[in-house]
């Protein structure tokens, strides 16, 4: 993307951002001052208040970049090679094991230097 193009996207990103600002400090205010009125009519106008911010903010640079980024992690996921359930038990006990074992040994060696300490000190 050449700098001029950047240059034009900056500028009008922040326009853009200033207007996501004022449509969530629309629907805060707008969620107070209509506090009286019924919840499910405020759940929904804030939804509709939060996917336009969220629309006018994938228009961005930066938001157009989050959507990029989103699809490229969607598709590493897909690469990942998931262990078995096999594999997950085996390997959950041999952590399970581990512990329990490391688990006698710090209680063994506290016992141990519970000892030293009460001879040392009568």
């Amino acid at each position: 993307m050449s700098s001029k193009i950047e240059a034009n996207g900056s500028k009008l990103d922040g326009l853009k951002w200033l207007v996501v600002v004022a449509l969530v400090a629309v629907g805060v205010v707008g969620n107070s001052f209509y506090a009286d009125q019924s919840l499910l009519y405020r759940v929904v106008a804030l939804l509709l208040i939060a996917g336009v911010a969220g629309f006018v903010g994938f228009q961005t640079t930066r938001g157009a970049a989050f959507v990029t980024h989103m699809k490229e992690a969607k598709n590493e996921i897909r690469k990942v090679v998931w262990p078995t359930r096999q594999e997950t038990g085996q390997t959950t006990m041999m952590v399970v094991g581990v512990v329990i074992i490391i688990g006698f040994l710090l209680w063994g060696l506290d016992t141990f230097l519970g000892w030293v300490v009460s001879s040392v000190i009568g």
